[in-house]
């Protein structure tokens, strides 16, 4: 199964992504891992995405389609992973599409996690008191949830009209959420499997 982990800091996606690839059994395939992984071995793709990483700057789409085309091009994904932090855009989005075209496989499933945002912002806090993070201030929690919320929306309305977009209630206890998720995904996997 390839499916796609979208949500907001704070939700609880960190958690949920490690119970859904072990329950998968499939790679978990993070961007920002991939973008320090290609600049440690120094590929092509490395050294111009460090580029812009070393002037804290977003690489820009191509380079990143590359990187994950490269990614989901090895041997652990063929049976499936978890794309997580990409696509951010609908570009992104578009390109991943058709490079799955082009390998004859298809996006079965994105997952996004909703929590409202009072409780997110207290879940963002007392992670930032717990984990000492100094820049999480109040100021800079509103505004990573109002770029998240502005970037992130058109990403849902694309994959809600290609009709393989879930909305989990992200409320509750981890073990909660992930029963959710879980039949979710087992719904999904009955259905590949009767195609």
């Amino acid at each position: 199964m390839r499916l796609i982990f979208i949500g907001p800091p704070g939700v609880g996606k960190g958690t949920q992504s490690q119970n859904l690839v072990e329950y998968l059994n499939i790679p978990h395939v993070a961007t920002g891992d991939m973008l320090r992984d290609a600049k440690k071995r120094g590929s092509e793709l490395g050294k111009l995405a460090s580029l812009h990483m070393d002037h804290g700057q977003l690489v820009p789409d191509p380079i990143v389609v590359q990187i994950v085309g490269e990614r989901l091009d090895r041997s652990d994904c063929q049976r499936g992973c978890l794309l997580d932090g990409f696509p951010r855009t609908i570009g992104q989005a578009k390109a991943l599409d058709d490079y799955l075209h082009q390998q004859n496989k298809d996006l079965d499933l994105v997952l996004t996690l909703d929590v409202n945002q009072e409780e997110l912002f207290r879940r963002l806090l007392d992670r930032s008191v717990k984990e000492g993070r100094v820049d999480d201030t109040p100021e800079t929690i509103r505004k990573r949830m109002r770029i998240y919320q502005e970037r992130t929306s058109p990403l849902l309305d694309y994959y809600q009209e290609k009709g393989i977009l879930q909305n989990v209630d992200g409320m509750g206890t981890p073990a909660e959420v992930f029963a959710r998720i879980k039949a979710i995904v087992d719904g999904v996997s009955k259905d590949l499997r009767s195609d």
